[in-house]
Protein backbone atom coordinates (compact mmCIF):
# COMPACT_ATOMS: atom_id res chain seq x y z
CA UNK A 1 0.00 0.00 0.00
CA UNK A 2 1.19 3.61 -0.80
CA UNK A 3 2.35 6.04 1.83
CA UNK A 4 3.93 9.51 2.04
CA UNK A 5 7.11 9.46 4.03
CA UNK A 6 5.05 12.08 6.45
CA UNK A 7 2.91 8.79 7.54
CA UNK A 8 5.72 7.46 8.44
CA UNK A 9 7.55 9.85 10.18
CA UNK A 10 4.19 10.58 12.11
CA UNK A 11 3.60 7.18 12.83
CA UNK A 12 7.31 6.55 14.56
CA UNK A 13 6.88 9.94 16.68
CA UNK A 14 3.27 8.10 17.65
CA UNK A 15 5.32 4.61 18.77
CA UNK A 16 7.82 7.41 20.82
CA UNK A 17 5.18 8.76 22.24
CA UNK A 18 4.89 11.89 20.69
CA UNK A 19 1.58 13.71 21.13
CA UNK A 20 2.87 17.41 20.64
CA UNK A 21 4.81 18.90 17.17
CA UNK A 22 5.77 22.32 17.33
CA UNK A 23 6.04 24.19 13.91
CA UNK A 24 5.01 26.64 11.18
CA UNK A 25 2.40 24.85 8.25
CA UNK A 26 4.31 24.85 5.11
CA UNK A 27 3.38 23.01 1.79
CA UNK A 28 6.60 21.32 1.73
CA UNK A 29 5.95 19.23 4.38
CA UNK A 30 1.96 18.62 3.87
CA UNK A 31 2.31 15.06 4.23
CA UNK A 32 3.67 15.55 7.52
CA UNK A 33 1.39 17.98 8.50
CA UNK A 34 -1.75 16.03 7.43
CA UNK A 35 -0.64 12.58 9.14
CA UNK A 36 0.17 14.29 12.52
CA UNK A 37 -3.46 14.60 13.15
CA UNK A 38 -4.24 10.99 11.98
CA UNK A 39 -1.89 9.72 14.19
CA UNK A 40 -3.39 12.03 17.13
CA UNK A 41 -0.24 14.42 17.25
CA UNK A 42 -1.57 18.08 17.53
CA UNK A 43 0.44 20.62 15.85
CA UNK A 44 0.78 23.62 17.54
CA UNK A 45 1.91 26.50 14.68
CA UNK A 46 3.79 29.52 16.55
CA UNK A 47 4.69 32.77 14.52
CA UNK A 48 8.15 32.02 14.37
CA UNK A 49 10.28 28.66 14.03
CA UNK A 50 13.18 29.82 16.56
CA UNK A 51 9.95 29.74 19.13
CA UNK A 52 8.78 26.23 17.83
CA UNK A 53 12.56 25.31 19.00
CA UNK A 54 11.79 26.90 22.65
CA UNK A 55 8.70 25.47 22.62
CA UNK A 56 9.47 22.08 22.77
CA UNK A 57 12.84 22.95 24.50
CA UNK A 58 10.33 23.53 27.56
CA UNK A 59 7.87 21.04 26.61
CA UNK A 60 10.52 18.39 27.05
CA UNK A 61 12.54 19.60 30.16
CA UNK A 62 9.21 19.84 31.84
CA UNK A 63 7.78 16.33 30.70
CA UNK A 64 10.63 14.21 30.16
CA UNK A 65 8.94 13.55 26.99
CA UNK A 66 11.07 13.95 23.22
CA UNK A 67 10.33 17.59 22.42
CA UNK A 68 9.65 17.83 18.55
CA UNK A 69 9.16 20.89 15.77
CA UNK A 70 9.06 21.21 12.51
CA UNK A 71 10.48 23.56 9.89
CA UNK A 72 10.35 24.15 5.89
CA UNK A 73 13.24 23.98 3.95
CA UNK A 74 15.10 27.32 2.93
CA UNK A 75 14.18 30.54 5.10
CA UNK A 76 12.05 28.09 7.85
CA UNK A 77 15.20 25.97 8.82
CA UNK A 78 17.12 29.06 8.94
CA UNK A 79 14.57 30.24 11.43
CA UNK A 80 15.11 27.65 13.62
CA UNK A 81 19.07 28.10 13.77
CA UNK A 82 18.69 29.94 16.82
CA UNK A 83 16.64 28.07 18.56
CA UNK A 84 19.09 24.45 17.68
CA UNK A 85 21.54 26.28 19.25
CA UNK A 86 20.27 27.42 22.61
CA UNK A 87 18.69 23.98 22.97
CA UNK A 88 21.11 21.92 22.32
CA UNK A 89 23.13 24.02 24.67
CA UNK A 90 20.76 24.03 27.35
CA UNK A 91 20.97 20.32 26.99
CA UNK A 92 16.85 19.71 26.19
CA UNK A 93 16.18 16.72 24.22
CA UNK A 94 14.68 17.88 21.23
CA UNK A 95 13.97 16.83 17.26
CA UNK A 96 13.87 19.21 14.45
CA UNK A 97 12.41 17.96 11.56
CA UNK A 98 13.19 19.90 8.22
CA UNK A 99 11.94 19.42 4.35
CA UNK A 100 14.59 20.10 1.96
CA UNK A 101 13.93 20.80 -1.77
CA UNK A 102 13.49 17.73 -3.79
CA UNK A 103 16.02 14.78 -5.15
CA UNK A 104 17.75 15.45 -7.93
CA UNK A 105 18.92 19.12 -6.73
CA UNK A 106 20.35 19.03 -3.62
CA UNK A 107 23.24 17.67 -1.73
CA UNK A 108 24.50 19.05 -3.63
CA UNK A 109 23.23 22.07 -5.02
CA UNK A 110 22.73 21.78 -8.88
CA UNK A 111 23.49 25.73 -8.95
CA UNK A 112 21.12 28.56 -8.38
CA UNK A 113 18.44 25.59 -6.58
CA UNK A 114 15.94 28.05 -4.43
CA UNK A 115 15.06 28.36 -1.22
CA UNK A 116 18.61 25.85 -0.58
CA UNK A 117 21.59 25.66 1.62
CA UNK A 118 23.00 22.64 3.62
CA UNK A 119 21.32 22.12 6.30
CA UNK A 120 22.69 19.55 7.83
CA UNK A 121 26.01 20.82 7.16
CA UNK A 122 24.85 23.94 9.11
CA UNK A 123 23.14 22.14 11.75
CA UNK A 124 25.53 19.67 12.33
CA UNK A 125 28.19 21.67 14.63
CA UNK A 126 25.34 22.47 17.04
CA UNK A 127 23.32 19.79 17.38
CA UNK A 128 24.04 16.05 18.61
CA UNK A 129 23.61 14.47 15.39
CA UNK A 130 22.05 15.68 12.33
CA UNK A 131 21.39 14.20 9.14
CA UNK A 132 19.48 13.19 5.94
CA UNK A 133 17.18 10.47 4.41
CA UNK A 134 17.39 10.90 0.80
CA UNK A 135 16.36 7.63 0.12
CA UNK A 136 12.13 6.92 1.35
CA UNK A 137 13.50 3.01 1.73
CA UNK A 138 15.78 4.60 4.26
CA UNK A 139 13.67 7.21 6.19
CA UNK A 140 12.80 4.63 8.97
CA UNK A 141 16.83 3.74 9.63
CA UNK A 142 17.30 7.65 9.91
CA UNK A 143 14.96 8.26 11.98
CA UNK A 144 15.74 5.56 14.53
CA UNK A 145 19.10 6.56 14.35
CA UNK A 146 17.96 10.21 15.41
CA UNK A 147 16.12 8.77 18.03
CA UNK A 148 18.85 6.28 19.51
CA UNK A 149 21.28 9.11 19.46
CA UNK A 150 18.49 11.62 21.13
CA UNK A 151 18.20 9.07 24.05
CA UNK A 152 21.76 8.37 24.91
CA UNK A 153 24.16 10.53 27.30
CA UNK A 154 23.26 13.97 27.92
CA UNK A 155 19.97 15.60 26.38
CA UNK A 156 20.44 17.70 23.28
CA UNK A 157 19.35 18.49 19.74
CA UNK A 158 18.78 15.93 16.96
CA UNK A 159 18.03 16.48 13.34
CA UNK A 160 16.50 14.96 10.53
CA UNK A 161 16.46 16.64 7.07
CA UNK A 162 13.95 15.39 4.21
CA UNK A 163 13.48 15.98 0.79
CA UNK A 164 10.26 17.11 0.49
CA UNK A 165 8.96 14.38 -2.73
CA UNK A 166 10.08 12.00 -0.13
CA UNK A 167 7.58 13.35 2.66
CA UNK A 168 4.53 14.49 0.36
CA UNK A 169 4.67 12.03 -2.35
CA UNK A 170 3.49 8.69 -1.89
CA UNK A 171 5.52 5.68 -2.85
CA UNK A 172 4.76 2.05 -3.75
CA UNK A 173 8.26 1.01 -2.37
CA UNK A 174 8.18 -2.44 0.10
CA UNK A 175 9.01 -1.26 3.64
CA UNK A 176 9.85 -3.68 6.30
CA UNK A 177 6.85 -3.19 9.36
CA UNK A 178 8.33 -0.63 11.51
CA UNK A 179 9.55 -1.70 14.84
CA UNK A 180 8.79 -0.61 18.26
CA UNK A 181 10.95 1.42 19.96
CA UNK A 182 12.75 -1.20 22.81
CA UNK A 183 13.75 -3.01 19.34
CA UNK A 184 16.03 -0.06 18.35
CA UNK A 185 17.41 1.24 21.47
CA UNK A 186 17.42 0.96 25.42
CA UNK A 187 14.57 1.77 26.98
CA UNK A 188 15.86 1.76 30.30
CA UNK A 189 17.90 4.01 32.34
CA UNK A 190 21.62 2.78 32.95
CA UNK A 191 22.32 1.62 35.96
CA UNK A 192 24.56 1.64 38.40
CA UNK A 193 27.39 -1.45 39.38
CA UNK A 194 26.25 -2.30 42.95
CA UNK A 195 29.88 -2.44 43.98
CA UNK A 196 29.96 1.17 42.97
CA UNK A 197 26.91 2.32 44.64
CA UNK A 198 28.44 0.71 47.88
CA UNK A 199 31.78 2.48 47.40
CA UNK A 200 29.91 5.70 47.11
CA UNK A 201 27.96 5.07 50.35
CA UNK A 202 31.47 4.16 52.00
CA UNK A 203 33.17 7.22 51.35
CA UNK A 204 30.28 9.45 52.38
CA UNK A 205 29.04 7.90 55.13
CA UNK A 206 32.76 8.28 56.18
CA UNK A 207 33.33 11.76 55.49
CA UNK A 208 33.84 14.91 57.46
CA UNK A 209 31.93 17.38 55.86
CA UNK A 210 30.22 15.55 52.98
CA UNK A 211 28.45 17.76 50.04
CA UNK A 212 25.99 17.43 47.14
CA UNK A 213 26.77 18.96 43.64
CA UNK A 214 23.98 19.18 41.97
CA UNK A 215 23.22 19.77 37.83
CA UNK A 216 20.77 20.04 35.17
CA UNK A 217 21.15 16.26 34.98
CA UNK A 218 19.60 16.09 38.00
CA UNK A 219 16.48 17.90 36.06
CA UNK A 220 16.48 15.68 33.15
CA UNK A 221 16.18 12.50 35.10
CA UNK A 222 13.24 13.57 37.14
CA UNK A 223 15.54 13.03 40.70
CA UNK A 224 14.39 15.70 42.70
CA UNK A 225 12.78 13.80 45.25
CA UNK A 226 15.24 11.22 45.48
CA UNK A 227 18.15 14.31 45.43
CA UNK A 228 16.47 15.32 48.62
CA UNK A 229 16.37 12.09 50.20
CA UNK A 230 19.61 11.41 49.78
CA UNK A 231 21.32 15.26 51.18
CA UNK A 232 18.52 14.55 54.18
CA UNK A 233 19.74 11.27 54.97
CA UNK A 234 23.70 12.55 54.97
CA UNK A 235 23.01 16.17 56.18
CA UNK A 236 24.85 16.95 52.99
CA UNK A 237 24.54 20.57 52.02
CA UNK A 238 22.96 21.17 48.41
CA UNK A 239 25.06 23.34 46.16
CA UNK A 240 23.99 23.84 42.65
CA UNK A 241 24.74 24.49 38.53
CA UNK A 242 22.94 27.54 37.30
CA UNK A 243 21.18 24.94 35.51
CA UNK A 244 20.39 22.63 37.90
CA UNK A 245 19.37 25.45 40.56
CA UNK A 246 15.55 23.89 40.10
CA UNK A 247 16.81 20.71 41.80
CA UNK A 248 15.42 21.30 45.30
CA UNK A 249 13.17 23.11 47.02
CA UNK A 250 14.89 26.00 48.25
CA UNK A 251 12.91 26.19 51.81
CA UNK A 252 14.94 23.05 52.59
CA UNK A 253 17.63 23.07 55.44
CA UNK A 254 19.93 21.63 52.99
CA UNK A 255 19.94 23.81 50.01
CA UNK A 256 21.88 26.29 49.47
CA UNK A 257 20.80 29.01 46.87
CA UNK A 258 23.37 30.26 44.53
CA UNK A 259 22.73 33.96 45.39
CA UNK A 260 24.33 33.19 48.79
CA UNK A 261 27.65 32.97 47.12
CA UNK A 262 30.12 33.13 50.26
CA UNK A 263 28.53 30.55 51.46
CA UNK A 264 28.21 27.94 48.44
CA UNK A 265 32.40 29.09 48.17
CA UNK A 266 32.86 28.46 52.16
CA UNK A 267 30.42 25.01 51.48
CA UNK A 268 32.59 24.06 48.30
CA UNK A 269 36.13 24.56 50.15
CA UNK A 270 35.48 22.83 53.42
CA UNK A 271 33.73 19.91 51.98
CA UNK A 272 36.06 16.85 51.97
CA UNK A 273 33.75 14.90 49.81
CA UNK A 274 31.78 16.08 46.75
CA UNK A 275 28.71 14.17 45.73
CA UNK A 276 28.61 15.58 42.10
CA UNK A 277 25.37 14.71 40.28
CA UNK A 278 24.68 15.31 36.54
CA UNK A 279 26.99 18.53 36.54
CA UNK A 280 30.40 19.23 34.31
CA UNK A 281 31.30 21.51 36.72
CA UNK A 282 31.30 24.35 33.60
CA UNK A 283 32.46 27.72 33.75
CA UNK A 284 29.43 28.96 35.98
CA UNK A 285 31.20 26.44 38.56
CA UNK A 286 34.75 27.82 37.68
CA UNK A 287 35.45 24.72 36.31
CA UNK A 288 35.46 23.10 39.85
CA UNK A 289 39.01 25.05 40.45
CA UNK A 290 40.18 26.56 43.60
CA UNK A 291 39.75 29.11 45.16
CA UNK A 292 35.65 28.39 44.40
CA UNK A 293 36.57 24.73 45.56
CA UNK A 294 39.03 23.06 47.54
CA UNK A 295 42.01 21.68 45.62
CA UNK A 296 41.84 18.51 44.29
CA UNK A 297 44.36 16.75 46.60
CA UNK A 298 42.15 17.77 49.48
CA UNK A 299 38.71 16.79 47.89
CA UNK A 300 37.41 13.59 47.13
CA UNK A 301 34.97 14.00 44.29
CA UNK A 302 31.97 11.23 43.08
CA UNK A 303 30.74 12.14 39.98
CA UNK A 304 27.41 10.60 38.46
CA UNK A 305 26.71 11.33 35.04
CA UNK A 306 24.88 9.43 32.13
CA UNK A 307 27.48 10.52 29.76
CA UNK A 308 31.00 9.35 30.29
CA UNK A 309 32.61 11.92 28.19
CA UNK A 310 31.48 14.24 31.55
CA UNK A 311 33.02 12.13 33.73
CA UNK A 312 36.46 13.46 34.99
CA UNK A 313 36.61 16.35 32.47
CA UNK A 314 36.38 19.31 34.19
CA UNK A 315 37.45 18.52 37.74
CA UNK A 316 39.64 15.45 38.99
CA UNK A 317 37.49 12.66 40.41
CA UNK A 318 37.56 9.71 42.94
CA UNK A 319 35.19 7.57 42.15
CA UNK A 320 33.50 7.95 38.16
CA UNK A 321 29.84 6.31 37.96
CA UNK A 322 28.30 6.06 34.75
CA UNK A 323 24.61 6.03 35.22
CA UNK A 324 21.18 7.73 35.19
CA UNK A 325 21.04 10.21 38.27
CA UNK A 326 17.15 9.08 39.62
CA UNK A 327 18.77 5.42 39.44
CA UNK A 328 22.05 5.81 41.15
CA UNK A 329 20.44 8.26 43.76
CA UNK A 330 17.63 5.63 44.33
CA UNK A 331 20.03 2.72 44.86
CA UNK A 332 22.24 5.08 46.85
CA UNK A 333 19.86 5.73 49.60
CA UNK A 334 18.21 2.30 49.65
CA UNK A 335 22.11 1.08 50.55
CA UNK A 336 22.29 4.25 53.18
CA UNK A 337 19.33 3.24 54.87
CA UNK A 338 20.37 -0.34 54.90
CA UNK A 339 22.86 0.35 56.84
CA UNK A 340 20.87 2.39 59.49
CA UNK A 341 22.25 5.93 58.51
CA UNK A 342 21.12 8.25 61.03
CA UNK A 343 22.72 11.68 61.61
CA UNK A 344 20.26 13.38 63.89
CA UNK A 345 22.34 15.31 66.23
CA UNK A 346 25.05 14.85 64.72
CA UNK A 347 28.09 17.46 63.31
CA UNK A 348 26.82 17.23 60.13
CA UNK A 349 23.40 18.46 60.80
CA UNK A 350 24.34 21.50 63.17
CA UNK A 351 26.69 22.43 60.30
CA UNK A 352 23.39 22.24 57.81
CA UNK A 353 21.21 24.19 60.76
CA UNK A 354 24.07 26.84 61.14
CA UNK A 355 23.79 27.89 57.42
CA UNK A 356 20.36 27.27 56.75
CA UNK A 357 19.76 30.49 59.40
CA UNK A 358 22.58 32.07 58.14
CA UNK A 359 20.57 31.88 54.53
CA UNK A 360 17.43 33.05 55.69
CA UNK A 361 18.75 36.01 57.55
CA UNK A 362 20.54 37.18 54.88
CA UNK A 363 17.45 36.70 52.67
CA UNK A 364 15.81 38.69 55.10
CA UNK A 365 18.46 41.28 55.24
CA UNK A 366 18.75 41.76 51.26
CA UNK A 367 14.49 42.52 51.31
CA UNK A 368 15.32 44.83 53.92
CA UNK A 369 17.67 46.66 52.66
CA UNK A 370 16.13 46.83 48.65
CA UNK A 371 12.89 47.72 50.24
CA UNK A 372 14.54 50.67 51.59
CA UNK A 373 15.21 52.33 48.25
CA UNK A 374 13.10 55.22 47.67
CA UNK A 375 11.37 54.32 43.73
CA UNK A 376 7.94 53.71 42.97
CA UNK A 377 8.66 50.67 41.71
CA UNK A 378 11.71 48.40 42.30
CA UNK A 379 12.44 45.04 39.49
CA UNK A 380 13.16 43.14 43.06
CA UNK A 381 9.30 43.69 43.92
CA UNK A 382 8.12 41.62 40.93
CA UNK A 383 9.60 38.15 41.83
CA UNK A 384 8.51 38.90 45.38
CA UNK A 385 5.08 39.95 44.90
CA UNK A 386 4.83 37.29 41.93
CA UNK A 387 5.23 34.68 44.81
CA UNK A 388 2.61 35.91 47.08
CA UNK A 389 0.24 35.70 44.29
CA UNK A 390 0.88 32.65 42.26
CA UNK A 391 0.76 29.12 43.64
CA UNK A 392 3.98 27.20 44.68
CA UNK A 393 4.41 24.90 41.44
CA UNK A 394 3.33 27.67 39.34
CA UNK A 395 6.14 27.70 36.95
CA UNK A 396 8.27 30.60 36.17
CA UNK A 397 10.46 31.40 33.56
CA UNK A 398 13.04 34.14 33.80
CA UNK A 399 14.62 36.31 30.56
CA UNK A 400 16.44 38.88 29.79
CA UNK A 401 19.69 40.51 31.03
CA UNK A 402 19.56 42.07 33.97
CA UNK A 403 16.39 41.45 35.09
CA UNK A 404 16.99 37.74 34.86
CA UNK A 405 19.71 38.80 37.94
CA UNK A 406 17.05 40.01 39.86
CA UNK A 407 14.11 37.80 39.23
CA UNK A 408 16.73 34.66 40.03
CA UNK A 409 17.99 36.53 42.72
CA UNK A 410 14.76 37.27 44.34
CA UNK A 411 12.54 34.09 43.59
CA UNK A 412 12.78 31.17 45.71
CA UNK A 413 12.50 27.73 43.97
CA UNK A 414 9.77 26.09 46.22
CA UNK A 415 8.82 23.05 43.02
CA UNK A 416 11.46 21.32 41.63
CA UNK A 417 11.94 22.10 37.98
CA UNK A 418 9.23 24.89 38.00
CA UNK A 419 12.14 27.43 37.29
CA UNK A 420 13.11 27.74 33.86
CA UNK A 421 15.68 29.82 31.92
CA UNK A 422 18.59 30.17 29.35
CA UNK A 423 21.07 29.31 31.81
CA UNK A 424 23.71 27.88 29.20
CA UNK A 425 23.15 30.09 26.50
CA UNK A 426 21.61 33.61 28.05
CA UNK A 427 19.84 34.03 24.77
CA UNK A 428 17.41 37.26 25.02
CA UNK A 429 13.65 36.04 24.43
CA UNK A 430 14.10 32.47 24.34
CA UNK A 431 11.42 32.74 27.72
CA UNK A 432 8.34 33.75 25.14
CA UNK A 433 8.52 30.52 23.57
CA UNK A 434 9.76 28.57 26.97
CA UNK A 435 6.76 30.04 28.70
CA UNK A 436 4.23 28.89 25.88
CA UNK A 437 5.80 25.72 25.67
CA UNK A 438 5.60 25.34 29.59
CA UNK A 439 1.68 26.10 29.70
CA UNK A 440 0.89 23.64 26.59
CA UNK A 441 3.13 20.69 28.62
CA UNK A 442 0.99 21.65 32.38
CA UNK A 443 -1.82 23.13 30.70
CA UNK A 444 -3.37 22.81 34.62
CA UNK A 445 -0.66 24.62 36.23
CA UNK A 446 0.15 28.41 36.42
CA UNK A 447 2.36 30.10 34.44
CA UNK A 448 4.17 33.37 33.97
CA UNK A 449 7.63 35.10 32.48
CA UNK A 450 9.68 37.78 34.00
CA UNK A 451 11.30 39.28 31.22
CA UNK A 452 12.81 42.37 30.39
CA UNK A 453 11.61 44.76 27.22
CA UNK A 454 14.72 44.20 25.20
CA UNK A 455 14.27 40.15 25.33
CA UNK A 456 10.59 40.30 24.61
CA UNK A 457 11.39 42.78 21.71
CA UNK A 458 13.04 39.77 20.37
CA UNK A 459 9.47 37.44 20.26
CA UNK A 460 6.79 39.27 21.31
CA UNK A 461 4.21 38.38 18.08
CA UNK A 462 4.07 34.87 20.17
CA UNK A 463 1.33 36.77 22.25
CA UNK A 464 -1.27 36.30 19.57
CA UNK A 465 0.29 32.59 19.57
CA UNK A 466 -0.84 32.61 23.18
CA UNK A 467 -4.64 34.04 22.37
CA UNK A 468 -4.74 31.62 19.30
CA UNK A 469 -3.76 28.57 21.68
CA UNK A 470 -5.89 29.46 24.99
CA UNK A 471 -2.46 29.52 26.62
CA UNK A 472 -3.10 31.92 29.84
CA UNK A 473 0.46 32.57 30.37
CA UNK A 474 0.77 36.38 32.20
CA UNK A 475 4.01 37.80 31.67
CA UNK A 476 5.30 40.46 33.33
CA UNK A 477 7.80 43.12 31.04
CA UNK A 478 10.44 44.85 32.92
CA UNK A 479 10.55 47.92 30.95
CA UNK A 480 13.69 49.95 32.02
CA UNK A 481 13.69 51.55 27.74
CA UNK A 482 17.58 49.95 28.19
CA UNK A 483 19.97 47.79 27.24
CA UNK A 484 20.79 47.95 31.04
CA UNK A 485 22.91 45.40 31.48
CA UNK A 486 25.11 46.59 28.44
CA UNK A 487 24.78 50.08 29.37
CA UNK A 488 25.93 48.93 33.12
CA UNK A 489 29.27 47.38 31.69
CA UNK A 490 30.01 50.17 29.36
CA UNK A 491 29.71 52.56 31.97
CA UNK A 492 32.14 50.64 34.29
CA UNK A 493 34.34 50.70 30.82
CA UNK A 494 34.33 53.84 29.78
CA UNK A 495 33.94 55.96 32.50
CA UNK A 496 33.94 54.22 35.98
CA UNK A 497 34.21 57.38 38.10
CA UNK A 498 31.29 58.71 36.72
CA UNK A 499 29.10 55.84 37.01
CA UNK A 500 30.66 55.46 40.78
CA UNK A 501 29.96 59.33 41.50
CA UNK A 502 25.93 59.41 39.35
CA UNK A 503 25.32 55.89 39.20
CA UNK A 504 24.00 56.19 35.88
CA UNK A 505 25.47 57.98 32.63
CA UNK A 506 23.77 60.15 30.18
CA UNK A 507 23.17 58.85 27.00
CA UNK A 508 25.53 60.88 24.85
CA UNK A 509 28.21 59.20 26.89
CA UNK A 510 27.27 55.54 26.53
CA UNK A 511 27.29 53.94 23.16
CA UNK A 512 23.48 52.88 21.43
CA UNK A 513 21.99 51.36 24.72
CA UNK A 514 18.90 53.43 25.11
CA UNK A 515 15.59 52.03 23.73
CA UNK A 516 12.19 53.69 22.58
CA UNK A 517 8.95 53.39 24.18
CA UNK A 518 6.98 50.38 23.37
CA UNK A 519 3.66 50.03 25.23
CA UNK A 520 3.58 46.30 25.67
CA UNK A 521 -0.15 46.45 27.47
CA UNK A 522 -1.48 47.87 24.44
CA UNK A 523 0.36 45.54 22.56
CA UNK A 524 -1.19 42.78 24.06
CA UNK A 525 -4.32 44.45 23.77
CA UNK A 526 -3.85 45.12 20.00
CA UNK A 527 -3.23 40.76 19.42
CA UNK A 528 -6.23 40.14 21.96
CA UNK A 529 -4.46 39.96 25.68
CA UNK A 530 -5.43 40.97 28.67
CA UNK A 531 -2.84 43.98 28.93
CA UNK A 532 -2.35 46.23 31.73
CA UNK A 533 0.59 48.78 32.90
CA UNK A 534 1.59 49.43 36.36
CA UNK A 535 4.88 51.89 37.68
CA UNK A 536 4.04 51.77 41.41
CA UNK A 537 4.52 48.87 43.60
CA UNK A 538 1.20 49.00 45.34
CA UNK A 539 -0.85 48.82 42.23
CA UNK A 540 1.57 45.00 40.52
CA UNK A 541 -0.34 42.35 42.90
CA UNK A 542 -3.79 43.92 42.00
CA UNK A 543 -2.96 44.15 38.26
CA UNK A 544 -1.80 40.43 38.74
CA UNK A 545 -4.91 39.05 40.22
CA UNK A 546 -7.24 40.73 37.29
CA UNK A 547 -4.93 39.26 34.60
CA UNK A 548 -5.48 35.92 37.06
CA UNK A 549 -9.12 36.17 36.77
CA UNK A 550 -9.03 36.84 32.99
CA UNK A 551 -8.77 33.77 32.57
CA UNK A 552 -6.48 35.02 28.86
CA UNK A 553 -2.62 35.54 27.81
CA UNK A 554 -2.15 38.52 30.06
CA UNK A 555 1.10 41.49 29.48
CA UNK A 556 1.61 43.76 32.47
CA UNK A 557 4.34 46.45 31.28
CA UNK A 558 6.25 47.24 34.56
CA UNK A 559 8.01 50.53 34.20
CA UNK A 560 11.23 50.66 37.05
CA UNK A 561 13.58 52.88 37.79
CA UNK A 562 16.55 52.65 35.13
CA UNK A 563 19.24 53.53 37.23
CA UNK A 564 18.25 50.95 39.93
CA UNK A 565 17.61 48.18 37.58
CA UNK A 566 20.97 48.71 36.20
CA UNK A 567 22.86 48.28 39.37
CA UNK A 568 22.02 44.03 39.36
CA UNK A 569 23.72 41.74 42.44
CA UNK A 570 26.22 39.38 41.90
CA UNK A 571 27.78 41.88 38.65
CA UNK A 572 31.19 41.01 40.26
CA UNK A 573 30.49 37.57 40.20
CA UNK A 574 29.59 37.59 37.39
CA UNK A 575 32.58 39.30 35.72
CA UNK A 576 34.89 37.03 37.59
CA UNK A 577 33.55 33.95 36.36
CA UNK A 578 34.95 35.18 32.67
CA UNK A 579 38.45 34.93 34.10
CA UNK A 580 39.72 31.69 34.64
CA UNK A 581 40.27 30.61 38.02
CA UNK A 582 43.78 29.93 39.96
CA UNK A 583 43.33 26.45 41.03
Amino acid sequence: MAQTGGDLIAQMLKAEGVDTVFGIIDGSYVGLNAALGQHGIRLITPRHETSAAHMAGAYARLTGKLGVCIASNGPGAANILPGVAVENGEGNRVLVITSWRRQGIVNPDRGGTFQYFNQVGAIKPMAKWSGAAEDFARLPEIMRRAFRVSFEGRPGVVHVCVPEDIINAPSEAEMAPLTRPDQYRTTEPISPALGQVRKAADMLERARLPMIQAGSGVLHAGAAEELAAVAELLQAPVTTSWGGRASLDERRAVSIPLMHTEMVNKIRNESDVVLALGTRFGETDWWGKAPYWAQADHQDVIQVDCDGEIIGLNKPIKLGILSDVKTFLTDLRAELERRGLDRTGSSQETRVRTYDAEKTENGEAAIAIMGSIDVPLHTFQVPVTCQEVFEDDAIIVIDGGNTSVWGSSFHQIRTPGAHMMTYKFGMLGAGVGQALGAQIAYPDRQVYAIMGDGAMGFHMQEIETAVRNKLPVIFLVIADKQWGMVKFSQGMALNPSGMMERRALSSNETINTDLGEIAFDRLAQAMGAHGERVNKTKDLKPALERALKSGNCAVIHVDVDPTEHMWAPGVDTFKAMHQEPEG
